[in-house]
């Protein structure tokens, strides 16, 4: 397993938007991603979980990926919040 944490910078947050785009990356994968916030935890596959999270701007989320292809996710991953211009990697 590996995890990597993000301070979101974005002044809206994570919207339905980019938070769709996200889930949509991790859905790419086989590996359970989990997206941690604001004490929370939820399945970053679920667009539902993620929306209820309400991550705003200032928020540190905390990606995790377990699974055999763990390594590409979190790269995908990390890249998209960065292409979005949601956050950066603490």
């Amino acid at each position: 397993m590996i995890e990597k944490q993000f301070r979101i910078t974005n002044e809206q947050g994570i919207h339905a938007r980019p938070a769709t785009t996200l889930v949509n990356v991790c859905m790419n994968f086989e590996s359970t991603i989990t997206l941690e916030a604001l004490k929370k935890e939820v399945d970053f596959k679920s667009i539902m979980g993620v929306m209820s999270l309400g991550i705003y701007s200032g928020t540190t989320i905390t990606v995790k990926c377990d699974g055999k292809d763990e390594n590409e996710a979190m790269a995908d991953i990390k890249a998209k919040i960065i292409e979005l211009g949601l956050g950066k990697e603490l």
